[in-house]
C-alpha cells in the first residue's frame, strides 16, 4: 500500500485542533513562533508502526515538518520513512467561518511499508477547513495529488472529516481518506487533552472500507503544543 502524510501534524493556535489523531489535514498550522511534537503507534494485525513528527512555525505563515517513521511486519525487517513538509496558509480560519491553503512533500521511503497512510514520494494538497456553531463542529476537506517513486504513478487523493468539541477537554472525530485507484479508509476517536492547549492523548480504530482484518488498525498518540518558543 501506499502513504499519504495528509497532515497528522498540522494544527492551530486555537481552542479546537485537527492535527492527530486526523489524517485529513486542516486549514491552522503550528502555533507562530513554536514547534510542536506529534508521536504514535498504530497496530495491525501482523504489523505496527511507530512515527514521531516534529513540526515548527518559525515566521507565522509558514510550517515546516520534518520526521520519521518505523513500520514492522512479523516474519519481515523493519522499514523507515523519512518525511519533510511545507504548508502555508492563504485564508485562517475563523470561528463560524473557512480557510483554505497548501502543503507539500517529499517522503523517502525505500521499502514497502504497511499501512493505510497512502504515502507518495512527492505529493501536493490543497486543505479546507469549515467552522460552525462556534467552533464545535468542524469539518476538514482535503484535495491532492502524488507521485510514486516505485512505480511513477500519479493519482488523485482525498480526504473528508470532521471534529466535534464534546466537552471542553475531549473532541471527538470522524473522517474518510484515500486515493482514486484503491478502496478508501474510515477512522474515528477522541482526544484527550491533559493539559488544554499544551499536551493531549488520542486514540483511534479504522479499516479499509470492504477490506480484510489485516487492513483493522489501532492507534494511540500524543501531541504537545507550546504556545511560543522563540
Amino acid at each position: 500500500m501506499h502513504r499519504l502524510i495528509l497532515a497528522l501534524v498540522l494544527t492551530a493556535s486555537t481552542c479546537s485542533y485537527a492535527a492527530r489523531p486526523f489524517v485529513t489535514d486542516d486549514a491552522r498550522l503550528t502555533n507562530a513562533e513554536s514547534c510542536q511534537l506529534e508521536s504514535w503507534s498504530r497496530k495491525y494485525k501482523t504489523s505496527h508502526e511507530f512515527w514521531v513528527l516534529p513540526a515548527c512555525n518559525f515566521a507565522g505563515n509558514f510550517e515546516i515538518t520534518a520526521g520519521a517513521g518505523k513500520a514492522t511486519t512479523a516474519g519481515q525487517a523493519s522499514t523507515h520513512d523519512f518525511i519533510l513538509q511545507g504548508k502555508t496558509l492563504f485564508r485562517e480560519l475563523s470561528t463560524n467561518g473557512w480557510g483554505w491553503g497548501l502543503a507539500f512533500g517529499k517522503v523517502n521511503h525505500p521499502d514497502i511499508s504497511p499501512g493505510p497512510n497512502l504515502f507518495g514520494n512527492t505529493y501536493a494538497y490543497i486543505p479546507m477547513s469549515f467552522s460552525t456553531n462556534n467552533d464545535q463542529v468542524i469539518f476538514h476537506t482535503n484535495v491532492g495529488w502524488l507521485k510514486d517513486k516505485a512505480t511513477g504513478e500519479h493519482r488523485a487523493t482525498w480526504g473528508i472529516g470532521s471534529e466535534i468539541q464534546a466537552t471542553p477537554r475531549i473532541l471527538l472525530i470522524a473522517e474518510s481518506f484515500g486515493d482514486h485507484q484503491n478502496t478508501p479508509y474510515w477512522q474515528i476517536g477522541a482526544r484527550y487533552a491533559i493539559v488544554p492547549n499544551l499536551f493531549q492523548i488520542d486514540t483511534t480504530i479504522g479499516r479499509q472500507f470492504n477490506g480484510s482484518i489485516d487492513t483493522r488498525w489501532i492507534s494511540f498518540g500524543l501531541r504537545m503544543t507550546p504556545d511560543k518558543m522563540f
